[in-house]
């Protein structure tokens, strides 16, 4: 079992940045291959970002290239979304993924980018 908590989320006006943490607990972190989702009401979760735990690769969503960047700290058993020039369609409730034999998901963050 994997147990994750996230933080960091709020509000926040159009161009402004958050930074997202997703705590893990329960498994050995470092093996776990972890992600970002997100889901507003009414619509599917989309894909935010992925960091693969073996090498560090990382993978965006189209529409947050360029302004969020995914990171871990192992040492923490913490990966983080750093979150940069937010627009209004970017406010959702964030979930954090990991993987291993199975996937694990967080309660959520909400983030409101005001315009």
């Amino acid at each position: 079992q994997v147990q994750l908590v996230e933080s960091g989320g709020g509000l926040v006006q159009a161009g402004g940045s958050l930074r997202l943490s997703c705590a893990a607990s329960g498994r050995t972190f470092s093996r776990l291959d972890m992600g970002w989702y997100r889901q507003t009401q009414g619509k599917e979760r989309e894909f935010v970002a992925y960091i693969r735990w073996s090498d560090g690769f990382t993978i965006y969503g189209d529409s947050v290239k360029g302004r969020f960047t995914i990171s871990r700290d192992n040492a923490k058993n913490t990966v983080y979304l750093q979150m940069n020039n937010l627009k209004p369609e970017d406010t959702a409730i964030y979930f954090c993924n990991a993987r291993a034999v199975s996937t694990y998901w967080g309660q959520g963050t909400q983030v409101t980018v005001s315009s």
